[in-house]
């Protein structure tokens, strides 16, 4: 059936790179020349008349091309070069399958050590992840793990990860989108301790092998096995740094007597969980001080406010949004001494958090160049009655959608009352947790 897509000239590039992916490289594209939502009503329409409707005609006239199958990759196994450590290192670069950094080539032997840290087969498909569809196996897995710098005790780590991505609730096939969002992985529970993971002052900061690393894993996965590149399929118009990983101190938490973050993801308490998320944004250091809960909430509120701003309404639209708090463990005792937990902590934010409602409609216009009317999204029943209460531009109204969605986790500089705030892009990369599955005689392996 003969079709083609309209493209604006900013997307042109992700376009071709996905229909290439899609093995479709012949897909007709008709470009409207510009950014949409900068354009007057008399440019838009000058712009679909002399240049996209004649495109789509044209485009339509011809007939439709049956595409061949895209060039043939290399295979799990095979050896695709060998020479010195420069030499690999310029291979691997010029094919954009690595990250611009320097990595530890994945030698047969050096990828068979980290499967010897799971019992899964190593031709396991554990999914296929758009956007270039390529099947993500326990083999591949351990590839990129050795590349990544990991340590093959890692290696029930990095499946619990992918198994995360996988899933098809996380939405990966809109990774590439425009706010240019970076995947954060949240590890709570023994392992945490066991490998050596940093918890506490510089713990979002490259430097602890574990920590680095394995961030370092899921962002070239993403690359490597998912295609995900800037330039490319990857269309984040800035972007954001590298995320290590996020690891939960477990010591903090028990002293407190709050619940760890893995069973308020209704996991156990024996049981070691990674979670995997979208940020999007990340606020400033945020310093809580006081003598009252309230008092030591205000900043938290604030800073809510402030890092979300109007792209709430993108969560109005797609309802989903997934507010992470990391939260060094003095502000946590802070708290507890007032006697408010998670719980406590949640519900204040959920009725506290609010914004002027013309700024969410405001910032609709400005990224989608669609006026977001609370009223309609309220017909179609997609936001409760408070957010209608009135026209008036500006009355306040809710940022955060569920209570229970904003997440706690403990971590950070004890000696310091700071906290962050990580926000996830509406429904892509909500959090997606899995168990790690680790061999029976770990501790052992590792000396503990």
């Amino acid at each position: 059936m003969p079709a083609v897509a309209i493209v604006s000239s900013g997307f042109m590039g992700q376009a071709k790179a996905v229909r290439k992916a899609l093995k479709a490289p012949d897909l007709s594209l008709a470009e409207y020349p510009g950014v949409i939502p900068l354009d007057s009503a008399d440019q838009l329409a000058d712009k679909v008349w002399n240049n996209v409707l004649p495109a789509v005609l044209e485009h339509l006239k011809t007939d439709v091309v049956q595409s061949g199958a895209a060039a043939d990759e290399p295979a799990a196994r095979d050896i695709v070069f060998t020479g010195s450590l420069d030499e690999v290192q310029e291979y691997f670069h010029a094919r954009e399958w690595a990250d611009g950094m320097a990595f530890v080539p994945p030698t047969r032997e050096r990828v068979e050590a980290f499967l010897r840290w799971t019992d899964r087969d190593p031709d396991e498909i554990i999914g296929v992840l758009p956007t270039e569809y390529r099947e993500a196996t326990v083999w591949s897995v351990a590839v990129n793990g050795v590349m990544a710098g990991c340590r093959p005790e890692y290696m029930p780590i990095l499946l619990a990860a992918v198994d995360a991505i996988a899933d098809p609730l996380f939405r990966l096939e809109d990774a590439g989108s425009t706010p240019g969002w970076e995947p954060l992985i949240v590890l709570s529970g023994e392992l945490v301790d066991a490998l050596g993971f940093n918890t506490e002052a510089g713990n979002m900061k490259v430097g602890r092998r574990p920590n680095s690393a394995i961030g370092r894993f899921l962002r070239l996965y993403f690359r490597n096995v998912a295609g995900l590149r800037p330039g490319g399929t990857d269309k984040g118009s800035i972007g954001l740094g590298l995320n290590v990983v996020m690891a939960e101190n477990e010591q903090a938490v028990r002293e407190l007597g709050w619940t760890p973050y893995r069973v308020d993801r209704g996991f156990a308490m024996d049981d070691n969980v990674v979670t995997v998320r979208s940020v999007m944004a990340i606020s400033t250091p945020i310093y809580s001080g006081g003598t009252d809960p309230i008092e030591l909430a205000w900043p938290l509120v604030d800073y809510m406010g402030a890092t979300t701003g109007p792209w709430f309404f993108s969560a109005l639209i797609f309802a989903q949004w997934h507010p992470l708090i990391q939260m060094s463990p003095s502000v946590a005792a802070a708290f507890a001494q007032h006697g408010w937990g998670k719980r406590e902590i949640r519900r204040h934010l959920f009725e506290n958090v609010k914004l002027d409602a013309g700024s969410i409609e405001r910032s609709a216009f400005a990224c989608i160049g669609n006026r977001l009317k609370m009223a309609e999204l309220s017909q179609r029943g997609a936001v409760p009655p408070a957010y209608t209460q009135s026209e008036d531009p500006a009355r306040q109204v809710p940022l955060l959608l569920r209570e229970e969605w904003t997440d706690i986790v403990l971590a950070g500089d004890p000696g310091r009352n700071q906290s962050k705030i990580y926000f996830n892009n509406q429904e892509q990369g909500p959090p997606i947790s899995r168990k790690v599955r680790m061999p029976v005689d770990w501790r052992s392996r590792i000396g503990k």
